[in-house]
C-alpha cells in the first residue's frame, strides 16, 4: 500500500470518526435540550389557603409572571381545607410542590420528614430574624416567610371621642388600659373585647414576662407566676365589666364584635383592615400599639410561609418559585392586594409610607413572638383555647396547670 493510499484511508477514517462524534454530540445535545424542555414543561403545584378573591388573584398573578420569566408552568390550587389537603398529600406520597405553611405546623411536618430544608434559599438573608426563627426547627429553615401579622389595639374613634378621650389617652400601660376600657363601657358597648383564646390573650403573657416554654424550649412554663398574673389581670377587667370575651357578646371574633360596635376596642391583627373595609365601612377606627405590661411591650406574631415538600420531584424549580414569590416586589404587591405585611425587611419603609395608619402593626415586629416550633403544639393550643372560653367563671391557675401538663408531655 503506497503512502498516498494510506493517507486517503487515514483521512477517510478520520472523517468517519468525526462524523460519528458529531452525530453523538448532536444526539446528546438534542437529548439535553429535550431534557431541559421536559423539566420546564413539568407543572409545579402550589397549594394555598386563600383569604378571598384578592389573595387568590395576587398569587395567580405572581405565578403567571414567574412562568413568563422561566417557562415553568405553575398550577395554583386554592384549598377548601388547607391542613387536611396537605396532610392527605403527604400521606398519599403525592404532595403539592410548594404550599402555605403556618409556623404552628412546621415542627410537626419537619419531624415527620415531610419538608425539604430551605437553608440555601437565594434570598434567605432578607427576612426578619424573628420570622426565620419561627420557621427554624432543629437548626434548619423549613419554610420561607412570605408575610406576617402582629396584634395591636384597635379603637373606635367615635366612641373614643364620646367618652372624652383624646390621642393623649392612648393606653401605654395595663393600668391605663383598664382606665380607658372603663370609660368606654357605656351605652350598651363594652370597653374591650377579644377572642377567648391564647392567640389573642397570649399578648398579656408576654407583657407580664411569661411564655409557653423556657428559653431552651425543653420545659413548659404555661403556669408560671407571670402567666398567672397576666390572666388574673384579664379576669379583673372582665369582673369589672369593662372587658368581655367574644363568646360573651355573641361575636365570632374580635373584628365582628368591634365592627358591630359591641365593643369600643379590640385586640386584633392587621387582617381586620379588610373586614372593616368590606363589612363595616362606616365604622371609623385607629390602630395603636398594645400597652406594655409589668415586663414591657409584647405581642403575638403570626407567620405565613412557603413550604417545599420533601417528596417533590421538582425541587430545583420549586426552590426557584419560592425565591421569586418572596422577592420584595412580589411581597409588596401582595401587601397592596390583600393587606399583609411583607416578610422582607427591605419593604418596611415602602409599606409604612403606603399604610401609615397601620404602622403600629409593623412596630410590633420589634417585640413580637411566634408560637414555639414544637411538634403537635397545635393540639395543645386547641385545648388551651377551649379552656379559655370558661375564663370568666374559672380560676386561671387551674386552666394554666392543665395546659402546662399537656405541653410538657409533648416536649423532648
Amino acid at each position: 500500500m503506497n503512502a498516498h493510499r494510506k493517507t486517503r484511508i487515514g483521512r477517510s477514517r478520520a472523517a468517519l470518526v468525526i462524523s460519528i462524534v458529531a452525530a453523538l454530540a448532536l444526539t446528546a445535545g438534542t437529548a439535553a435540550l429535550a431534557s431541559r424542555q421536559s423539566v420546564k414543561a413539568t407543572t409545579l403545584t402550589a397549594l394555598i389557603g386563600s383569604s378571598g378573591p384578592a389573595e387568590t388573584f395576587a398569587v395567580n398573578n405572581a405565578a403567571k409572571a414567574f412562568t413568563k420569566r422561566t417557562g415553568i408552568p405553575v398550577n395554583v390550587i386554592v384549598a377548601s381545607d388547607l391542613g387536611q389537603q396537605l396532610a392527605q398529600g403527604f400521606a398519599s406520597g403525592n404532595p403539592p410542590d410548594i404550599f402555605y405553611l403556618g409556623n404552628d405546623q412546621v415542627a410537626t411536618y419537619a419531624k415527620a420528614g415531610d419538608l425539604a430544608p430551605l437553608d440555601n434559599l437565594k434570598n434567605v438573608k432578607t427576612f426578619y430574624p424573628s420570622l426565620k426563627a419561627a420557621y427554624t426547627y432543629q437548626g434548619h429553615l423549613y419554610a420561607a416567610p412570605k408575610d406576617f401579622s402582629t396584634l395591636a389595639l384597635v379603637l373606635n374613634t367615635a366612641s373614643w371621642k364620646k367618652a372624652g378621650l383624646t390621642s393623649k389617652s392612648y393606653p401605654t400601660t395595663w393600668k391605663q388600659l383598664a382606665t380607658v376600657a372603663k370609660k368606654l363601657t357605656r351605652g350598651g358597648q363594652v370597653g374591650l373585647c377579644t377572642g377567648p383564646e391564647f392567640h389573642r390573650l397570649g399578648v398579656f403573657m408576654l407583657q407580664a414576662g411569661g411564655w409557653l416554654v423556657s428559653k431552651n424550649g425543653k420545659t413548659a412554663t404555661v403556669n408560671s407566676k407571670a402567666n398567672v398574673q397576666a390572666f388574673n389581670f384579664v379576669k379583673s377587667m372582665i369582673n369589672a365589666g369593662s372587658m368581655k370575651l367574644t363568646n360573651q357578646i355573641g361575636a365570632g371574633w374580635g373584628g365582628e364584635g368591634f365592627g358591630k360596635q359591641l365593643c369600643a376596642m379590640t385586640i386584633e391583627g392587621n387582617w381586620i383592615a379588610g373586614a372593616m373595609t368590606h363589612d363595616y365601612p362606616t365604622v371609623s377606627y385607629k390602630v395603636v400599639e398594645l400597652p406594655a405590661g409589668p415586663a414591657g411591650k409584647g405581642t403575638l406574631q403570626y407567620d405565613g410561609g412557603w413550604g417545599l415538600a420533601a417528596g417533590s420531584k421538582n425541587k430545583t424549580d420549586a426552590m426557584s418559585l419560592i425565591s421569586y414569590l418572596t422577592q420584595t416586589k412580589v411581597e409588596m404587591g401582595n401587601a397592596k392586594a390583600f393587606g399583609v405585611m411583607p416578610s422582607v425587611k427591605a419593604d418596611a419603609k415602602e409599606w409604612k409610607a403606603a399604610y401609615p395608619q397601620f404602622a403600629a402593626f409593623l412596630a410590633g415586629a420589634d417585640y413580637s413572638k411566634s408560637i414555639p416550633t414544637v411538634p403537635d403544639i397545635g393540639t395543645v393550643l386547641g385545648d388551651f383555647n377551649q379552656q379559655l372560653q370558661g375564663l370568666p367563671t374559672t380560676d386561671p391557675k387551674s386552666i394554666l396547670n392543665r395546659v402546662n401538663g399537656e405541653l410538657q408531655a409533648i416536649l423532648h
